[in-house]
């Protein structure tokens, strides 16, 4: 009876939170919610004044639009290779990387992370240009692979990844090399299993961005069979000064699916990894 009797004032205590919890959803939800009508209405209802909220004549005629004048199948091949290779490495490397910072000694180690979390402060544009022409002395400048090796490990990755090796008993390390397994060895078998939660993490992030990224395919793709899907919804749905606001909508729509399929199929993960991962 005391147990029962206790968890109605909880929840009366906590009442402000569920309300800032609940509103704050609507905030997050609500952009969705509208870019979905939005790709089912037809542009004369879009600029419509006041706007309306549910369609008043639902159109397929923008994903129809979108399927017959825009190279689709092209550009979401691209995104896929793009996004899955760009987090297949940053998995593999940042991983790597994150183990021999939290489970090795070596001179110089200390020094090393302190110069990965320097390049965390510096803004993304200011290595911009330098990177591009990186590249393209490298030769790699309108192809998958200009957009593909910049990114290939990230220092918020490499950060990440530590972190949660350092959480990690290093009796475990200790025991295969007792074993007389090497390093290779240790990092495959028995660290990389135990990083399920941070991968997990690391590779949603990491896929979303890349996935999302706009200003580097755009700059470095400049053949119309390079272009990822954000850059090519950004060029098509404007035409003569005037956005065609349904194209768009149905484009961002498609866009936003995979990132929310991956999200749901790894959301349990995810949650667990942001819990478990900290500072020590």
């Amino acid at each position: 009876m005391a147990h029962g009797f206790g968890a109605e004032p909880t929840f009366r205590r906590r009442w402000w939170l569920y309300l800032i919890v609940s509103a704050a959803l609507v905030l997050v939800i609500t952009p969705f919610v509208w870019m979905v009508l939005g790709s089912v209405k037809s542009n004369a209802e879009l600029r419509s004044v006041p706007p309306t909220w549910l369609p008043e004549q639902l159109t397929w005629e923008n994903y129809t639009q979108l399927f017959s004048s825009l190279n689709f199948g092209t550009y979401f091949v691209n995104s896929t290779i793009v996004a899955v290779v760009v987090t297949a490495g940053n998995l593999l490397f940042c991983s790597m990387v994150g183990y021999v910072l939290g489970m090795l000694e070596f001179r110089g180690k200390n020094v090393l992370f302190a110069v990965i979390m320097g390049t965390l402060m510096i803004p993304g544009l200011v290595t911009f240009v330098p990177l591009f022409v990186l590249v393209v002395n490298a030769g790699l400048a309108d192809s998958l692979l200009g957009l593909i090796v910049p990114f290939l490990v990230s220092p918020f990755g490499v950060f990440l990844m530590r972190q949660f090796v350092l959480r990690l008993p290093k009796d475990l390390v200790q025991a295969a090399r007792v074993d007389g397994a090497g390093e290779i060895r240790i990092f495959a078998q028995v660290i990389l299993p135990l990083l399920g939660p941070a991968l997990a993490t690391l590779g949603i992030l990491t896929f979303l961005g890349s996935w999302n990224n706009f200003l580097w395919p755009l700059v470095v793709a400049q053949r119309e069979s390079m272009y990822t899907l954000p850059v090519a919804l950004a060029l098509y749905s404007t035409g003569q000064n005037v956005t065609d606001y349904g194209f768009l909508l149905a484009g961002a729509t498609l866009v936003v699916l995979p990132v929310l399929v991956i999200f749901m199929i790894f959301q349990r993960r995810f949650i667990e990894g942001i819990a478990t991962t900290g500072i020590k």
